[in-house]
Formats: structure tokens, sequence, C-alpha cells
């Protein structure tokens, strides 16, 4: 039933196409180029559908200059340089975005009855993937540049606005990393980072006074390009998301110091908090460094754990300093404590919870999960970057809830009309 149903309404459809403008623009066009092409009658397009294949009319116009020929009805449909409607498309982005590709063309081929191969999806999700972070890109330079300025949030505004970043190691190709070092001492790395920024608000906390993400208000920008052009990112996105009118910003990450750097450009009246997180990782880093000295080891990490909690840095620096050590063991205790010394400020913990703030990371961990991991980081993948790239935009973009918004404009009519096959 479903295959006759599609057949008849692919039949339905190229009856519409044909009875419909062809896309004869005259006896003469203008190219890209400014070329003037002349009409060269009429040829056939067929084009794969959501419903099958269809045949499609369209006025031809060759061009001496450029060598070559064009329909202009093809840009009018949004099938120009391809054979897949701008509607088959979207559903091989969304499909090819949630899982392996492979599975993609047999979850299409089940339940829509559209049968593609796993090779398609792949060229073609991500081809979709990079249209939209060219998409999310140009938004960007017009945010950053406020040609674009948002309006306010809806009242009631929510009372806080949290921006946690972070990143991962996505698996690549070998001649992807050419020239860069690996770690642990290997000579050429496998991995290239994606930077990941989620953006949420909080309007209220629980029974027992702890903040509670407000549902369905995370939205997320992701880049390789590094930090410049995540901070480019992050910042329209902060700007889109009208943290100039929300009463706190919090600036929530580990302690590296590009984040803070980062962070003060881009809302420079957030507070900052350290994740708490990391904090303990680098505490327990500290006693390791001094468990040979210390009488008993595992209380005085206890001891530190409480005043870290408590976000008495103060306190861990002085125990940690009694102790005299010289040589290199002094000069590792230096580097150990100079990320509590930097980031004191940054932790006071007890504070930021009497506040009603979040003072751990886990929102941008799971966020790095969903949208990285998931997807990204399976056994035996090996992706070019600029495929990785287009993939996670397009979890980006779905998971931001703007996946009508910022969907390539190539599926867009020039009349403004979504193209609906």
């Amino acid at each position: 039933m479903r295959t006759a149903l599609a057949a008849a309404g692919a039949r339905l459809l190229e009856a519409v196409l044909a009875g419909g403008d062809d896309g004869y623009a005259g006896p003469h066009v203008k190219c890209g180029a400014g070329h003037q092409a002349s009409y060269a009658g009429s040829r056939p397009k067929a084009v794969s559908t959501v419903l099958g294949p269809v045949q499609v009319a369209r006025a031809w116009y060759h061009c001496p200059g450029c060598e070559r020929g064009f329909a202009p009805r093809d840009e009018q449909l949004g099938v120009a340089g391809t054979s897949r409607s701008p509607g088959l498309a979207e559903m091989i982005a969304r499909a090819g975005a949630e899982v392996p590709f492979g599975k993609a063309a047999a979850l299409l081929e089940d339940l829509a009855g559209v049968a593609v191969s796993a090779r398609t999806v792949e060229r073609s999700a991500e081809a979709s993937g990079a249209a939209a972070r060219k998409a999310g890109a140009a938004e960007a330079a017009l945010l950053r540049a406020r040609t674009i300025v948002p309006l306010p949030p809806p009242e009631p505004v929510p009372d806080m606005l949290y921006a946690e970043v972070d990143g991962t190691g996505v698996p690549v190709r070998a001649s992807e990393t050419g020239g860069r070092p690996g770690k642990d001492g290997d000579k050429q790395a496998g991995t290239r980072e994606v930077k990941l920024a989620r953006f949420f608000t909080v309007s209220r906390l629980d029974d027992d006074g702890r903040p509670v993400m407000d549902p369905g208000s995370s939205t997320y920008v992701a880049t390789f390009d590094g930090k410049d052009a995540f901070a480019g990112l992050a910042g329209a996105e902060y700007l889109r998301r009208g943290g100039e009118h929300f009463r706190q910003v919090v600036a929530l990450g580990d302690g590296a110091a590009w984040i803070w750097t980062m962070a003060e450009a881009l809302y420079p009246h957030a507070t900052h908090i350290v994740d708490i997180y990391h904090a303990r990782e680098h505490l327990h880093d500290l006693a390791n460094h001094l468990a040979f000295i210390t009488p008993d080891a595992p209380q005085w990490l206890a001891g530190r754990l409480g005043e870290l909690d408590a976000g008495n840095i103060g306190a861990i620096i002085t125990a940690a300093r009694q102790y005299p050590l010289a040589g290199v063991q002094a000069e590792e205790l230096d580097k150990k404590l100079g990320y509590f010394e930097r980031n004191a400020h940054r932790m006071r913990y007890q504070h930021f919870r009497d506040l009603g703030m979040f003072t751990g990371s886990g929102a941008i961990e799971g966020a790095i999960k969903a949208i990285v991991v998931q997807r990204a980081k399976q056994s035996g993948m090996h992706w070019t970057t600029e495929g990785a790239a287009g993939i996670i935009a397009l979890r980006c973009q779905h998971a931001s809830g703007r996946w009508d918004e910022l969907w390539p404009a190539s599926t867009t009519t020039p009349g403004g009309l979504r193209a609906a096959i």
C-alpha cells in the first residue's frame, strides 16, 4: 500500500511540475559570470524525491563564454548541481546525522521506502552539514557586526544564562593530522579537537535549593577551527540568546586559560566558575605528589577536599606549602599549586552554591557525549575533518531546536516557499 501510494504521489507530482513554468526566461539570460546565454531548447532531468523518481522538464540555456549549460528552473526547485530534491536531501541529512551512514541508508529504505546507498547518504549529509555550517557562520558574522539585532528574551526573562565550553578529540584519517604531534609521545596525532559550547538558562531552584536547567533552553555551537573561530561563534550565540538582558551570566569550564580569556572578552560581567570535578582531579594529583611526605596521605586529602568544597583555596595552598621540598619536586609543586592560585576566585564553591549556581560542568559533558561521542567517536570511525564538522553542525542545529531556521538556503525557493519535494 505504501509503495503504491508513493508511486501515485510521484506521478501526481510529476504532472504538477509538468504543468508549471519550465523556467523559460526569454531567448537570452545572463549566466553567473555575466555573459549572455542563449536558449537551447527543453531538456528533461530525473530528480529523486521523497516519493520516488520524477521527470522534470526545464528550459536549457547555453553560455558560449563559459562553455557550459544551465537550467534556471533547477535553482527554483533547489536541484541545481544535484539529482536529489530538497525534501529528500533533508531526510538524508536527518538520518545521516543521527546514525552511521550504512544504518541511515537501511532506515530510509525500511521506514520511508527510499533506496539510497550508504555512500550517497555520506556525501549528501556531509554536504548538507557544510551548507549548515556556512549558514551558521554567516549568521554569526551578522550578529557580531550588529547587522542582526535579536529581540530581547521573552518575559519573564530567566534568572541566569550559563555558557559552558569543552572540547574532545574526534578520530580522523591520517592525512588530516599531518604535522600534528600526538599524545604520550606519539609521532602523529590520531584525532582533531572539536570545541563545543552549550548555552542554557536557569529560572528556579528545586526543593533542596539546587538549580534546575530550564527544559528546552539549550543551544549549541561547535567548530574544529581553533579557539578564535570558536570565540566568534560563541560570542554570536551569546548575543542571539540576548545575553546582555540576563541578570546573571555564568561561565563554567575547566581551568584552561583560553576559556577565561574568551569569557572575559565575550561576557565581561559573567561569574567564572571552574568545574569542581576538574578541581578535585587536580587536588588528587597534588595529594599524590605530596603523599611521600604527608604523615597520613588519605586524611590529608580528605581535609583538603573539604576545604575545596568550602571554597577555601588559601587553606589548601597553605597546607601544601608547609612541607619543605627542593629541586624538581619543589618546581612541580609550584606548577600544581599555580592552578589553584590562578583560579582561586573561580573556586568559591560554597558561595556559588549559596547563590543557587551550578558548580559542575555536567551539562557540557553531557552535550559532548550526546552531540559528538555518540555519532562521531564510535569504534572504527575515521573522519575527514570537513565531514565530521558537517555532521556535528547538523547535530548542534537539531539539538538547539533550530533545524528549520538554519537549514541550508538551497532548500528554499526564491519566493521564500520551502521546497516540499
